[in-house]
């Protein structure tokens, strides 16, 4: 990998901050017209993209129609969507997958699925001919629509994207970069300010070093590791929406954390996440007497959108004090569970779990950030040449819940889109000159980190406890007030003392988790990932919560 800090590797047409789906998909389609960097704050595969076991969302069967899935989407979304950003998406899903098969990702066929191990890859899926790819389905769908490669998609997806960039000559990879600000001045005759680059911790060195770009992309993921238990990476810290924030963009819709409803309940596990695609396939859900419980809450019962299992869930846990449900499709045969789940089959058993025979102990975990920073179908955000996209972007697409598996297809879509808009602008956009360097001559080292360690654990806590999956005014401000308290900590500490990664992380994550709790505070309703006691009842009109710095 190379380093950062040389002179080659201060300059780029495109500065692209995340190395996930979004980010590669964006960095490959500019590639052909400019000069383009990828940073990885860890190792390339950190992202939530390698962990994704789900698949894509695209209509791709005669008995399915993009209206439909467009339908699907807004019901999810419970009257939050933006429609013509859904249908935006859903009429490109086609051409993303197209795409992606033409890029080389080894997509479950129906021939290898049929066999008797879905990972062959003796038939490679024709970009012309979508057809032969095997289709399931996940909550919230009313057909089979989902693309996978057997149930480890996004590894499939990053590895085929990674080294596809890792071999063109106009894209840098580089990894132990961590995004301190980006750099913003003032648009002579405009209102928008411009973004002229980033400020970079290159981790190896511990120098923090000035990265001019003519455009920067945000596709740093999400913030779900301000809670305790999550499914995500440990890179999950919300820096995009945080560095976007502070730039001066608008964030919206920051209080639909939503929480996926299986992930693994074992002590080693550490946020092994069980695909809602076994549910797809016909997995029940089981209290701790083996009884059936989903009927209570939805019709569709195992297959209703992801906010209404996960607060099922959450109620019988607390009904009966109990540490757990569980996932149980032991009913199947045992040679259908391992061809069709390999990766969760291989992965429970190493904690003795028989997945064929035995029942899976599930929890909720915080798993997707509905809200982030505004953005258009683009992924422009109020910024001049500063994009997001991803995760950390808000397009309207999810509304108050996301549906299983829109997350990737938005991820190709909106880099799409993004990756046109900079080909029309970026030969009449010049470098921006007369940035300053890092300046770090009035901060010390620090001589321990305990507070920061201290205050990651208490943040996580409170967020958990009070910003869950249920709340109230009185849990939201509880947290606020702590909230606050932790920033002005973490605020002093960074004024002080030389970046590090760790700090970076936290300095983010308490900013975002603050805008959570401010746009939970905003929303008196119960709406999709939103569900608050105290305003049980959904508003007769559906509105964003939009801030505004």
């Amino acid at each position: 990998m190379p380093d950062l800090g040389t002179e080659k590797t201060r300059e780029f047409d495109i500065l692209i901050l995340g190395s996930g789906a979004a980010g590669l998909t964006l960095a490959l389609r500019s590639a052909d017209f400019a000069r383009i960097a990828v940073l990885s704050k860890g190792d390339l595969n950190q992202g939530a993209t390698f962990y994704a076991q789900g698949g894509i969302a695209a209509v791709l069967d005669n008995e399915d129609s993009t209206r439909a899935h467009a339908a699907d989407t807004l019901t999810a979304g419970v009257g939050l969507c933006h429609e013509d950003i859904v249908k935006y998406v859903v009429q490109n899903s086609t051409e993303a997958v197209s795409w992606l098969v033409e890029q080389g990702v080894p997509f479950t066929t129906k021939q290898t699925h049929s066999g008797t191990d879905c990972t062959d890859k003796a038939e490679q899926p024709d970009a012309s001919d979508l057809s032969s790819l095997h289709l399931t389905k996940e909550a919230g769908h009313s057909h089979r629509r989902i693309i996978h490669a057997t149930d480890a998609t996004g590894k499939a997806v990053f590895e085929t994207l990674q080294q596809k960039a890792q071999n063109h000559p106009n894209i840098l990879l580089f990894e132990g970069c961590t995004a301190v600000d980006v750099v913003t001045q003032k648009n002579p005759g405009q209102a928008r300010k411009i973004c002229a680059g980033a400020y970079v911790l290159e981790q190896k060195t511990g120098k923090v070093e000035l990265i001019s770009a003519k455009f920067v992309v945000l596709a740093t993921g999400g913030a779900s590791k301000a809670y305790l238990y999550t499914t995500n990476p440990d890179g999950a810290s919300g820096d995009g929406i945080a560095m976007a924030w502070r730039a001066g963009c608008s964030v919206a819709n920051l209080e639909f954390n939503q929480f996926h409803p299986t992930c693994l309940f074992h002590p080693h596990a550490k946020s092994f996440l069980i695909t809602e695609a076994l549910r797809g396939e016909g997995a029940v859900l089981e209290l701790p007497d083996g009884s059936r419980f989903m009927h209570k809450f939805d019709t569709r019962e195992e297959l209703a959108p992801r906010d209404i299992v996960a607060r099922a869930i959450d109620f019988e846990m607390k009904r009966l004090g109990c540490d757990c449900v569980f996932l149980n499709i032991s009913h199947k045969p045992a040679d259908f569970v391992q061809s069709h789940f390999p990766t969760i089959y291989a992965r429970c058993l190493e904690f003795g779990i028989d997945i064929t025979s035995d029942r899976i102990p599930v929890v909720p975990a915080a798993h997707y950030t509905c809200g982030g920073v505004v953005v258009n179908k683009h992924g422009e955000t109020d910024i001049a040449n500063l994009y997001a996209i991803g995760e950390t972007s808000f397009t309207g697409l999810h509304g108050a819940n996301r549906m299983a598996s829109n997350s990737l297809l938005e991820c190709f879509v909106v880099a799409f889109g993004a990756a046109k808009h900079i080909e029309g602008k970026i030969y009449d956009t010049p470098l921006v000159s007369g940035i300053p360097a890092w300046d770090e001559s009035q901060v010390s080292v620090p001589d321990d980190e305990v507070l920061v360690a201290h205050n990651w654990d208490e943040l996580r806590r409170c967020m958990w406890d009070f910003v869950g999956i249920v709340r109230t005014d009185d849990r939201l401000l509880r947290a606020q007030k702590r909230l606050e308290i932790l920033q002005r900590e973490v605020t002093d500490y960074y004024r002080k003392r030389t970046v590090s990664s760790d700090l970076l992380e936290l300095r983010n994550l308490v900013l975002v988790a603050e805008l959570m709790i401010k746009c939970a505070l905003s929303r008196q309703e119960s709406r999709g990932l939103h569900y608050t006691l105290d305003y049980p009842d959904q508003d007769a009109q559906a509105k964003d919560t939009i801030l505004v710095k």
